[in-house]
């Protein structure tokens, strides 16, 4: 693991490891990250903002049944075509942006620093998709409303997103299940099961596979088309990372590599 990927854990003093955690020192740095707070005081704030300008119980049920609904679509579509896309790497002015918010995951799976969206990006992106569609529905109160359910859902989403990175087997065979497809897009073939909680708009787009055998192991899995090639070409990523990308985990590198890194 390069020194500049963990510039976040420098810098906060906190750096996490999710294949060496259990799931109770999973609940105590989650409910006590910083951006998980954020997050809680942003649904609070939410939540009394909608009922200063209460719309209505049908209007708020409502706004908030739809982001429910929404929210998987919006996911997939970025999760797919922007995070997974090889655009915003070849610009300068996009490459630190990209490396943040995905690129840094796909290379150390199990790190906690950069599995969470920084706010700076998720906040924005949550809003612009959640206010419209309650604004429409029942005006400012349904907005806020519709805003609290986008971030409420996002909290749960890093959690389970974390419990997949954990070295913990959950007890419940549908997390399992959760688990079982997402460690296949980390670990296999990145072109698929892009959904954290669901996989049902996977399975209507067809990018949902069962396991190992359904296809062939992707080359790219952990450094989503930014090869060594790739970054001569567009080395801004590289030269923020301090290091070319990595085809391979550290811990997976054969261990007469590791000792001469």
């Amino acid at each position: 693991m390069s020194g500049t990927l963990n510039n976040s854990s420098l810098k906060t003093g906190r750096s996490f490891d999710l294949g060496k955690m259990n799931l109770r020192q999973l609940w105590v740095a989650y409910l006590t990250y910083p951006t998980i707070l954020l997050y809680f005081a942003l649904v609070i704030a939410s939540a009394a903002l909608a009922a200063y300008f209460f719309a209505g119980w049908w209007p708020t049920l409502v706004s908030l049944v739809a982001v429910v609904i929404v929210y998987p679509l919006v996911w997939y579509l970025l999760h797919r075509y922007v995070l997974h896309g090889r655009i915003l790497y070849k610009m300068k002015w996009t490459a630190a942006l990209w490396k943040r918010i995905h690129f840094d995951h796909h290379q150390d799976p199990h790190l906690l620093d950069v599995l969470f969206g920084a706010p700076a990006t998720t906040l924005p992106t949550i809003g612009a998709v959640t206010i419209p569609i309650g604004y429409l529905i029942g005006g400012i109160g349904a907005a806020a409303t519709a805003f609290g359910t986008g971030v409420a859902i996002t909290c749960i989403y890093e959690f389970f997103h974390c419990i997949q990175h954990l070295n913990y087997k959950p007890r419940a065979s549908w997390i399992q299940r959760m688990k079982a497809r997402h460690v296949l897009h980390h670990f296999h073939d990145e072109d698929g099961n892009f959904g954290i909680t669901s996989f049902v708009v996977d399975r209507i787009f067809g990018s949902y596979y069962l396991d190992a055998k359904a296809r062939p192991r992707s080359p790219t899995v952990f450094n989503l088309g930014y090869d060594v090639k790739e970054a001569q070409q567009y080395p801004w990523v590289m030269d923020l990372t301090g290091a070319p990308p990595r085809d391979r985990p550290d811990g997976a590198r054969p261990a007469e590599n590791r000792k001469a890194a």
